[in-house]
């Protein structure tokens, strides 16, 4: 039963522009807006039919008259709908790189030059797309500009190529709907899933050595106040009772200033493994502040270095591996 619709759902996909990825702005002229009635414009049109046909069989022309009136509504109804799109721009598209599994979040920005006040503009992927959701997102446009944000699920590190993404609009009587597609040549990254556990961040090495606060260190660093969650053992019980308030150790750590996050070094797991181990890897130096360096097969290192930059450098080259 399913199937009719599907294959006239693929058969309009196929004639409607654009029929291939296009740079971006992509501007929708009338031959890109697509306009038909929805259920309630239907129901109206049914019931105007019904009206006039009562009116001319009564020869009652007062009826007549609003029939016709109602027509020449429901018509400039369908005019007003398409001007909402006409004319309009999707200019860029952005997304920050999350990892997979999580909502990659577009931003779609729009524009619009000619003034005229559109409303009730939506965005959304476009229905049925493989691996897409049916969320939708309002575009308002304000002096012009306007943006929005889409919510897109994702499977799998690595490009993920955009489908179609479909803006549309009811206003202004909600008779008809017009849409047209655009659909961006601006593959997304999608950063590896990081493990949720396992070893330990390789201890660092070089001439550069830095210390970091950590309740099992060697030497005592300092006492501060004590904060929920603290172990009983790092209370200090004497300097405590002296100020009469809970005071707890805190303990320096030496490590090594430069972490190598060598691939060889994760082990004969999976491939998808190693990878989502050096994923949390890059991420926990990062935390800590560490400076780090990438070693994987048949690339050359990047680092050592860290910052926002390099964490990117890491997961993206992460993120691009071939699939074991």
């Amino acid at each position: 039963m399913h199937a009719i619709p599907q294959r006239l759902h693929a058969w309009g996909l196929a004639l409607a522009r654009p029929r291939e990825p296009e740079a971006l702005p992509a501007r929708f002229d009338r031959r890109r807006v697509y306009v038909l009635p929805t259920r309630f414009g239907l129901f109206y049109a049914v019931l105007l039919l019904a009206m006039l046909l009562g009116a001319l069989n009564y020869n009652n022309n007062p009826a007549l008259l609003l029939g016709l009136l109602l027509a020449g509504a429901g018509l400039a109804s369908l005019v007003a709908t398409q001007l909402q799109l006409t004319g309009l721009s999707i200019v860029a598209l952005e997304a920050e790189p999350v990892p997979a599994g999580d909502d990659l979040v577009l931003r779609i920005h729009a524009k619009a030059q000619d003034g005229r006040a559109r409303r009730g503009l939506q965005v959304q992927l476009e229905p049925g797309a493989a691996g897409t959701s049916t969320d939708h997102a309002i575009l308002r446009l304000l002096q012009g500009n306007g943006e929005a944000d889409l919510r897109i699920p994702t499977s799998q590190r690595g490009w993920l190529d955009l489908p179609r993404l479909r803006v549309w609009s009811i206003r202004p009587l909600g008779l008809a709907r017009a849409w047209a597609y655009v659909w961006p040549q601006a593959p997304l990254l999608v950063y590896p899933r990081p493990e949720s556990d396992g070893p330990p961040l390789p201890l660092g090495s070089g001439d550069r050595v830095q210390s970091r606060l950590h309740p099992s260190g060697d030497d005592v660093h300092h006492l501060r106040s004590y904060r929920r969650g603290d172990s009983r053992r790092a209370i200090a019980w004497k300097p405590s009772a002296r100020r009469d308030t809970l005071l707890v150790r805190e303990y320096e750590e030496p490590l090594g200033a430069d972490v190598v996050l060598d691939w060889h070094a994760t082990g004969q797991a999976p491939v998808e493994n190693r990878i989502s181990r050096l994923a949390r890897w890059v991420d926990e130096a990062e935390r800590d502040g560490r400076r780090y360096r990438l070693a994987l097969p048949n690339q050359p290192s990047l680092g050592p270095d860290h910052g926002p930059v390099h964490r990117h450098a890491c997961l993206r080259a992460l993120a691009l591996m071939p699939h074991g």
